[in-house]
């Protein structure tokens, strides 16, 4: 079998493929003698139809393309097995198969083109000395006094107040009543207006601004026009920028009467015995995360370093493997937020949500690659023991050890590892400029590159994405 290669773009090869006499003669003697053994003609034996009454029957159109199928995959195979072709993924027909039938005559040689994906040649120009700025996270030691005194305010005791205006972190008991202001019109109520009895914290940000100001100064039984104006974001798209007035009537006034901050307190709000221990977890655990964003950091900037000196033509087969990994991994999470996903995903959602994957996809496996690459050619690997070890790490704090796939288990911790080397070995072998941070928030950093190694899915995005697919698929079907 006569087979000719051919590069050709996007990591694939080109296959001109000459069949024999011999393979079409047999191809289509193996398609009859099939049509023979299942058909079911009346006035003949299974089995026993002679073979000018199957050409009748089937046609010969039929019979030729079910041998050109038969030929095709059969030659494709051989082709790739002669050539040494590390071939992925399905092959491509060139030829079309309409021509194929009108070419194709039993015991005549047959020749006709197809392609296959391989996987990509990587030329990764640099990978050692890369020079890279990273923000470095300080722990702001502030942010302990402000959880301990979220832990103070809900478990704060409402004491009532009369000799006094409302004021910023009062509680307020109010009844109100929402008129748009439109010109030329007397002002109305609107749906989700109003409300009695409602209990509103004077410190939090959850009403339209200016709602909560026009509150504080009020003294108990006082009633009082606020004027706001919803902000032309504001979801509710009949209100968004529309001015409106609120006759409010404050009802009761309280006080937030907040616990001491003593061993007692620590021993309410946490496992820990004293206040001096609460305060120390506290420290330590803000100092940990604000390292760990840190390395974070350094670790996207060397990612994103690493993948801009990297050449390599991705093949379709893969893209397409990791757009149907991203896709599942969405609406597995989807399904575990208690959604319907049958419902939820339509067909026309699903295509959607693929051809919107695949930047993401394509900026995934060039990740992958790079890291690789670094892998090979720096010898970096991992032994069984590490992996055993993170293993049973990891198994300790399941519930139910026993139904863990350990294979995949394993498979996984060695992905993991795997990485984590790879980022160490850069950055021991690259220069990291720490600066302060905000300094690159406004410059591309991508902070989604870490994508490579902590796969997960942003369930929140996801379902906001596939509401607003919904909403073009009814807005196009009207």
């Amino acid at each position: 079998m006569k087979v000719t290669q051919e590069k050709l773009p996007d990591s694939q090869i080109g296959l001109e493929i000459e069949i024999t006499a011999e393979m079409s003669k047999q191809a289509y003697e193996q398609v009859l003698r099939k049509f023979t053994r299942s058909a079911n003609i009346p006035g003949f034996r299974k089995g026993k139809v002679p073979r000018q009454v199957l050409l009748q029957r089937f046609g010969q159109a039929q019979v030729k393309a079910a041998a050109i199928e038969e030929l095709v995959q059969e030659a494709i195979e051989k082709a790739i097995d002669q050539e040494e072709i590390e071939a992925i993924g399905n092959y491509q027909l060139k030829t079309s198969f309409e021509d194929l039938i009108g070419q194709y005559e039993p015991g005549q040689p047959l020749t006709f083109s197809a392609a296959v994906d391989v996987p990509p040649r990587i030329s990764l120009a640099e990978y050692r000395n890369l020079s890279v700025q990273a923000e470095e996270i300080q722990h702001d030691p502030s942010r302990v006094n402000d959880v301990l005194t979220k832990y103070q305010e809900n478990l704060a005791t409402l004491v009532p107040i009369e000799d006094r205006t409302a004021q910023a972190g009062d509680v307020v008991v109010v009844d109100f009543v929402g008129k748009l202001l439109i010109e030329g019109e007397e002002p109305r109520e609107f749906e989700g207006g109003s409300a009695e009895d409602f209990q509103l914290d004077l410190s939090e940000g959850r009403f339209i601004e200016g709602f909560i100001d026009g509150i504080i100064g009020m003294q108990p039984e006082e009633t009082k026009e606020v004027e706001v104006t919803f902000p032309e974001s504001y979801p509710q798209e009949d209100l968004a920028g529309r001015r409106a007035v609120f006759t409010v009537v404050l009802k009761e006034l309280k006080e937030k009467e907040l616990p001491d901050l003593d061993d007692e307190f620590a021993q309410e709000v946490s496992d820990f015995e004293t206040l001096a221990e609460l305060r120390d977890s506290l420290e330590k655990r803000y100092r940990e995360e604000a390292e760990k964003k840190t390395k974070s950091n350094k670790d996207s900037a060397l990612l994103e370093a690493l993948v801009s000196n990297l050449e390599a033509e991705i093949p379709q087969t893969l893209v397409q493997r990791e757009v149907d990994y991203l896709v599942t991994q969405t609406a597995m999470q989807l399904g575990n937020q208690g959604l319907d996903i049958q419902k939820l995903l339509t067909k026309d959602i699903v295509a959607n949500m693929r051809e919107r994957s695949q930047p993401e996809a394509i900026a995934r496996l060039k990740r992958t690659l790079a890291l690789g690459e670094v892998a090979k050619q720096e010898a970096i690997a991992v032994d069984e023991a590490e992996i055993s070890a993170r293993a049973e790490e990891m198994l300790a704090e399941v519930d139910d050890a026993q139904n863990v796939d350990m294979e995949r288990l394993r498979e996984i911790v060695r992905e993991d590892l795997l990485k984590e080397k790879i980022l160490a070995w850069l950055e021991e072998n690259s220069t990291i400029e720490l600066v302060p941070e905000g300094t690159l928030s406004e410059e591309a950093v991508d902070e989604s590159i870490l994508d490579a190694a902590s796969q997960t899915v942003d369930v929140e995005a996801a379902a906001a994405d596939v509401e607003e697919l919904g909403q073009e698929e009814t807005s196009e079907a009207g």
